[in-house]
């Protein structure tokens, strides 16, 4: 099969033939539909953030295919239309058996720990594979597989959204557009910050009440208290930067929440004076509960959020290294490979 090899950092990917696995017992073979793109990805090629798997690796962890071949005692059959989770746990930590897999003291990623989906096919646990019902196209499975179902945790479970609640969310990429859309859906006052006046518009599109340029003005937070009569009850982080953050937090009122999904290998230099007095609550958010996974497909099945429309450029396999350069330059809103 051919699969997108990842050597070392700052080298781009290599295209290669290798052998097609063959799937274990409990496992299942996937050929890949669409794999999306993460900047999560890059953190590896282009910042030297260590993989599990030591290279050569495959990575990738947005998949959605079909069920090319079914190892014995998994319950799937060949053709199965499916999406593979970004992450599986073990099953038998303390995390797992309350219902926090996606926090698994032995969690795996897709493209991290084992090798993902920038190839023809791949291997998965036949227990975490989702059946993707057969009103939703193959290439939307890929972004629901990570991009729409950390957002749909993140404001669901940790961020605790409710109707009526103001909400800013900093960051309209594929995570933080669908937080803007999720929130939306859910009857919340949203404003959405960014930079590029494409994602703005997108986010109005999807939901959002109340549009901020960050170029544009001398202090977002400011702006968006001023939209929200004194801050937003809840601020999600989408990007993981310090100076975001720190906006993030700033834009939240007094007694409110500030969820961080985005990743960021640099530490925080939040106030925590200013978190006990204005009792503020910091709250981590990771990946999606296994639970969680056909609420979101049924939310996409009905409508009340769109996919369709988030992605904005597709790519061969052979053409992975342009399609990394085009999400470094922040274009579009979110990039799939089709092997």
């Amino acid at each position: 099969m051919k699969a997108a090899i990842f050597y070392a950092p700052h080298q781009p990917l290599q295209i290669e033939e290798i052998a097609t696995p063959t799937p274990g017992p409990g496992e299942v073979l996937v050929k890949v539909a669409a794999c999306g793109l993460c900047h999560t990805d890059l953190s590896y090629i282009d910042h030297g953030v260590p993989t599990f798997k030591k290279p050569p690796l495959v990575l990738g962890h947005e998949v959605s295919g079909l069920i090319a071949a079914v190892g014995a005692g998994a319950a799937w059959r060949e053709g199965d239309r499916v999406l593979v989770p970004a992450v599986y746990g073990c099953g038998q930590c303390q995390m797992c058996r309350t219902g926090r897999e996606n926090i698994c003291e032995r969690m795996v990623m897709f493209g991290n720990n084992v090798d993902g989906g920038y190839a023809e096919y791949m291997l998965a646990p036949a227990k975490d594979v989702v059946a993707l019902p057969a009103d939703l196209p193959l290439i939307e499975g890929a972004i629901i597989a990570d991009a729409v179902t950390t957002p749909y945790h993140a404001v669901v479970n940790r961020g605790q959204v409710k109707p009526g609640d103001s909400v800013v969310v900093f960051g309209c990429g594929g995570v933080g557009i669908n937080i803007v859309q999720i929130a939306a859906a859910l009857g919340a006052h949203v404003v959405a910050v960014d930079i590029a006046d494409e994602k703005l518009e997108m986010a109005r599109k999807l939901g959002a009440q109340a549009v901020v340029n960050a170029k544009n003005v001398e202090r977002a937070d400011k702006e968006v208290r001023a939209l929200t009569g004194g801050g937003a009850a809840i601020g999600f982080e989408a990007i993981g930067n310090p100076i975001t953050q720190e906006q993030t937090f700033a834009s939240v009122r007094n007694g409110g929440r500030f969820v961080m999904v985005g990743y960021s290998p640099k530490p925080m230099t939040l106030n925590s004076g200013r978190v006990m007095y204005r009792e503020m609550e910091l709250i981590g958010s990771l990946g999606c509960r296994a639970v969680d996974y056909p609420r979101v497909l049924a939310l996409a099945s009905s409508g009340k959020i769109k996919i369709a429309e988030l992605v904005t450029a597709r790519f061969p396999l052979d053409q992975i290294n342009p399609a990394l350069d085009h999400v470094r330059g922040g274009e579009g809103i979110r990039s799939v490979v089709m092997p």
